[in-house]
């Protein structure tokens, strides 16, 4: 029996993106422990999110894939990469989106400055889906507002 197995590689379509690293920061008045708490709840992120719905998971831990749902339709499909409450930080990566984003990875991490104050930082490295060179500015843009707004939502939620 002929097989062309010697001609498959493997493929995949998760890989790690070649776009800039975008930040989002905020100095919350509140202890690091309780603001990860918030952040660090991969299935939480609709408390601090406009326009999130809701979410679904699938699984708990790492490998667990969240499914999220906006208001608009559109729908995003991330899994866990890694997860320590401890260090307070979590990362993920894209498996699917009705947005126009190709690969992404993020992080989300928790520094307390003092015991009643600490940073939150979100970082996201992406490639848009379509477009190519000429909708990366359009599509960084896209990215510094998304996070400027989560930002600004903890700091309403957290410096009351």
């Amino acid at each position: 029996m002929m097989t062309d197995s010697k001609k498959l590689l493997p493929d995949t379509l998760v890989m790690l993106p070649k776009g800039e690293m975008i930040t989002g920061r905020a100095v919350l008045n509140s202890p690091a422990k309780l603001v990860w708490g918030t952040v660090g709840n991969f299935a939480g992120f609709a408390t601090f999110i406009s326009g999130l719905v809701y979410t679904e998971m699938i699984g708990t831990g790492v490998r667990s894939v969240r499914k999220k749902i906006f208001n608009d339709g559109n729908i995003v499909l991330e899994q866990l990469n890694s997860h320590n409450n401890e260090k307070m930080l979590m990362t993920w990566s894209l498996l699917y989106t009705t947005f126009n984003i190709g690969n992404l990875w993020a992080s989300m991490r928790v520094l307390p400055i003092t015991g009643n104050s600490c940073e939150v930082i979100w970082d996201i490295i992406a490639d848009p889906w379509e477009g190519g060179d000429a909708a990366v500015p359009e599509f960084t843009n896209f990215l510094k507002g998304f996070l400027a707004m989560a930002m600004s939502n903890l700091e309403t939620m957290y410096n009351k």
